[in-house]
């Protein structure tokens, strides 16, 4: 299905960007990834917008144009007491404004069957203290993915992915994380593949404008003092 596609993934040399950079790739994918870290297509910081124009350009010189796109690139987090105006700004261009112009440098270079898939998070709609920064980027990127699909209607279908409690370190979970998801464990990143693959697939051809939240039902739990073994400790 995905053989021979141009997939470009930001944030594609670790995490969850990591995996789906392997998995494409092993599906016979021209895969295309952005990441401060090294890797084997192009090493640039988003934050830049020269950098978004160098990298878009070098996509379109070496195919001609793109299959999907997927924003992944994490944005700075930080909270109210220690983010500077700065570093808020920063997450922002990293978590809006980079899949923003992304989309912008592409608009005229999707392919037929195209698709955008933006990683959102369930923090655009809960929160811990002290991550402003970070929530507020999810917040907008999942606001410019219902936009983007009214305005690139009939052309590129454009979904976001949310994901909850997802383990990129392979950490090992103990039983009460584990039992604030209503699957009884928390997610790996090939939840998160398997998700992608789905959306950006024929078979999710009549799906745009949407966003799946993966999150094990985590964010469907209401959760009160003494209540079904939960203590609240302020």
């Amino acid at each position: 299905m995905f053989k021979d596609k141009v997939v470009v993934i930001t944030g594609g040399a670790q995490g969850i960007g990591e995996a789906l950079s392997k998995e494409f790739t092993k599906l016979g994918a021209h895969v295309c990834i952005i990441d401060q870290q090294s890797n084997h297509y192009f090493q640039g910081d988003l934050a830049d917008g020269q950098v978004i124009q160098q990298f878009a350009a070098k996509v379109i010189e070496d195919y001609g144009g793109l299959d999907l796109l997927i924003n992944n690139a994490a944005p700075l987090f930080k909270g109210l007491t220690e983010c500077s105006y700065e570093e808020f700004n920063l997450a922002l261009s990293v978590g809006v404004t980079a899949p923003f112009m992304l989309t912008k440098l592409f608009a005229d270079y999707f392919k037929p069957g195209a698709s955008i898939i933006n990683i959102s998070s369930t923090r655009d709609r809960m929160s811990q203290a002290h991550s402003e920064s970070y929530s507020a980027a999810k917040g907008g990127i999942s606001a410019l993915t219902r936009s983007l699909a009214v305005t690139l209607a009939g052309k590129v279908r454009v979904n976001s992915i949310s994901p909850g409690w997802i383990d990129t370190t392979n950490t090992i979970a103990s039983p009460s994380d584990d039992l604030q998801h209503l699957v009884h464990r928390i997610g790996q990143v090939e939840d998160v593949v398997h998700a992608v693959k789905f959306l950006a697939s024929p078979e999710a051809g009549f799906i745009t404008g949407e966003d799946l939240t993966l999150d094990g039902g985590m964010s469907k739990l209401m959760i009160y003092h003494d209540d079904a073994g939960w203590t609240y400790h302020p």
